[in-house]
């Protein structure tokens, strides 16, 4: 089974919806943490875009980059554009991908929610690639 690190700045909003769409797309077939280069917190409007659609993310919290071994991971993948900041050994693994989508925050329900399903998108595209 293929190990996913999905990471972004503050693992609060575009990673946490990866995380839950991998995990509902992805179980069984791939295991999935996501962090931040540094940790917040998970944003309510995120929780609640992803429940709208019946994913529940409410456990998940934000964890920075630094608390994992990127040994343990098969994929990693950047959704900010954050790829150029992060440490070599995370960039050199199997699968690197930088996908480089709109930050939500502080914006309207319909951008969070448009952020949502391009993130959806994007990964089942890659539970598919790796199963």
């Amino acid at each position: 089974m293929k190990r996913v690190m999905f990471v972004c700045k503050k693992n609060s909003r575009r990673s946490q919806m990866a995380e839950g769409f991998a995990r509902t797309l992805g179980g069984g077939k791939i295991a999935v943490s996501s962090s931040g280069l540094e940790a917040s917190q998970v944003d309510p409007t995120t929780v609640e875009v992803m429940s709208e659609i019946g994913i529940d993310i409410s456990e998940q919290t934000s964890k920075p980059l630094s608390d994992f071994n990127p040994e343990e991971y098969d994929a990693v993948i950047s959704l900010c554009g954050c790829g150029v900041n992060l440490p070599e050994s995370w960039v050199v693994r199997e699968v690197f991908e930088d996908w480089q989508l709109d930050d939500p925050e502080g914006e309207s329900i319909e951008t969070f929610q448009r952020v949502r399903d391009e993130v959806k998108e994007r990964v089942a595209k890659l539970v598919e690639s790796l199963s």
